[in-house]
């Protein structure tokens, strides 16, 4: 027994002896080397650094943001061919799914509401009614669009009306997203049988509706497919936001939940796996899967798949990766993020182990008039350069002006300016 502690004692001083001897080295190695070199390597050099600049080299494709391919601005486009009704907040159009190509057109869908009056807010759901919104997203059915050049679209009409009571989503379908599986076509979204607010929340599990054309005719399931999480858990009270893509030969099924109760919504996501588009689907173990973002919205890159990760979190503003489609990693940080994301995937549903990236797709703007009495939504075009294809300069730009405005709109409420200009006197 002696002897063994003997021997851990030299062993400790041994090893304490090496660490002084390697921290003396490295302190002698940096004290000596050169200034860093003027001309900013693109390969990681062979030299002692800082924690920030062995980060620019461990955590990011490239020491400079234009040679990111996971990094971009993002421009807007109005598109045509939609009715708002002057934006009275009785005709919204928001949340896209991501586009497909079909027959020579490009389809969206989307949630769709048109009622004889704008939504009364959240706060004041009790006065919600059979024909009064709580939400922009109450009492909406999900409509599809078509386009030659992703433009100019023109509106179909109703695609998944709200079934009647007590089928899963009797009060309002939203929020839905396109899966193409062995020739049909999945349109899951999210299912209300209550008007947001009432219960403190929203509670939407995930249903799905299926046709053998994007034109339909859809026929429900009339059932939940991925259903909220059990009492306590961090998905207990929504699912939102079903994204689905093709991997591995399986359905994969990104998701967005929030935790905590109003009005400190802290929203995550999380990820379904699915063998069968009607289920069971299997929630991932590790769930959450990304610590922010207030939609979800990806694409499958190279062998893994990219996120953009806009809004909520300590994340928010990042494009994210993982290459395993499960741990993500920040890829790169950005601004100006479209707003419910939904690109254009060609390979969504290929099965790819080489995803390409994306260029463009649909977003929407919310409240578009600040009139919080007259609230709407409207559909949006957005640009990029996520992409392995094409090299656009101009969405590598990492220096962007915004004019004034875009700052003063962000102004203080007056009762912050009330405050600030009385702390100064005192």
């Amino acid at each position: 027994m002696k002897d063994s502690i003997a021997l851990l004692f030299l062993f400790s001083v041994v090893l304490f002896s090496c660490k002084q001897e390697k921290n003396s080295s490295e302190q002698e190695v940096v004290k000596n080397q050169n200034g860093f070199p003027f001309h900013l390597p693109e390969e990681k050099p062979n030299r002692a650094m800082s924690s920030a600049m062995e980060r620019i080299y461990t955590d990011y494709s490239s020491p400079r943001p234009q040679n990111n391919e996971l990094f971009s601005q993002f421009k807007y486009t109005e598109l045509e061919g939609f009715d708002y009704n002057n934006h009275d907040g009785t005709i919204s159009r928001r949340d896209p799914s991501k586009t497909i190509f079909y027959n020579g057109k490009y389809y969206v869908w989307y949630t769709h509401r048109e009622t004889p009056v704008p939504p009364v807010g959240i706060p004041n759901a009790a006065k919600s009614s059979d024909t009064i919104p709580s939400s922009d997203w109450d009492l909406a059915d999900i409509y599809y669009a078509t386009s030659e050049d992703g433009f100019t679209w023109k509106e179909q009409g109703v695609a998944i009306p709200r079934p009647p009571a007590p089928n899963v989503g009797h009060r309002s379908v939203t929020t839905t997203d396109i899966l193409e599986w062995k020739g049909k076509y999945y349109l899951y979204y999210q299912a209300f049988s209550v008007a947001s607010g009432k219960n403190g929340g929203d509670d939407c599990p995930v249903a799905v509706s299926y046709a053998d054309s994007p034109d339909g005719p859809w026929t429900a399931a009339n059932k939940i497919v991925i259903p909220n999480g059990a009492k306590g858990e961090w998905d207990m009270n929504s699912i939102h936001d079903p994204y689905p893509l093709v991997h591995d030969g399986k359905i994969y099924i990104y998701y967005k939940s929030d935790f905590d109760d109003r009005p400190e919504l802290v929203r995550m996501q999380g990820l379904a796996i699915a063998d069968n588009p009607l289920g069971p689907f299997t929630k991932h173990p590790l769930n959450p899967v990304i610590t922010s973002g207030h939609e979800t919205s990806l694409f499958p890159f190279k062998k893994g798949v990219a996120a953009l990760v806009y809004k909520d979190g300590p994340e928010h503003n990042t494009v994210q990766y993982a290459e395993d489609w499960v741990n993500f990693e920040i890829a790169s940080i950005t601004e100006l993020m479209p707003y419910a994301a939904a690109p254009h995937v060609p390979d969504a549903f290929t099965n790819t182990k080489d995803g390409r990236g994306i260029t463009w797709g649909l977003a929407h703007f919310i409240n578009v008039t600040g009139d919080w009495d007259k609230f709407s939504s409207k559909l949006v075009r957005f640009d990029c350069d996520l992409s392995l294809d094409i090299d656009d300069p101009e969405m590598k730009q990492h220096r962007v002006n915004h004019a004034p405005g875009v700052y003063f709109r962000q102004g203080l409420s007056e009762k912050q300016k009330a405050d600030r200009i009385k702390n100064r006197s005192e």
